[in-house]
């Protein structure tokens, strides 16, 4: 495969948005440290796992697959944010900041799959 994970920017902004949703949830309360907590956590890993995943496959059309999958977990965990918003969990501006990185990260993938299709 012609793409190395480390060098893409939507695996970089994806580990970004990781990094603040980590944040973020050591706001949430310890009540939903077996729900909501670790749903939010494994959805922000799975984006750049899957990308990085995907980068190792010898065509374009598997990495695709794999990058859709990255993006159908940006989708996920946009969806938990918005549970959280909805019960009025955590800071709020860091809840806004990752909703907004979480829509940019969508952007970037859904521009890049159409790359590779």
């Amino acid at each position: 495969m012609a793409h190395n994970f480390l060098n893409l920017s939507i695996w970089k902004k994806s580990m970004d948005l990781t990094d603040l949703i980590y944040k973020y949830s050591e706001g949430l309360p310890k009540s939903e440290r077996f729900n909501m907590i670790d749903q939010i956590n494994r959805s922000s890993c799975s984006i750049p796992s899957n990308i990085a995943e995907g980068s190792g496959k010898r065509t374009r059309k598997h990495f695709a697959e794999f990058v859709s999958t990255s993006l159908s977990s940006a989708y996920e965990l946009q969806r938990q944010l918005l549970i959280c918003e909805r019960r009025q969990y955590g800071n709020k501006e860091t809840l806004a900041s990752c909703l907004s990185l979480t829509t940019e990260v969508q952007k970037m993938i859904f521009t890049f799959r159409q790359t590779l299709e």
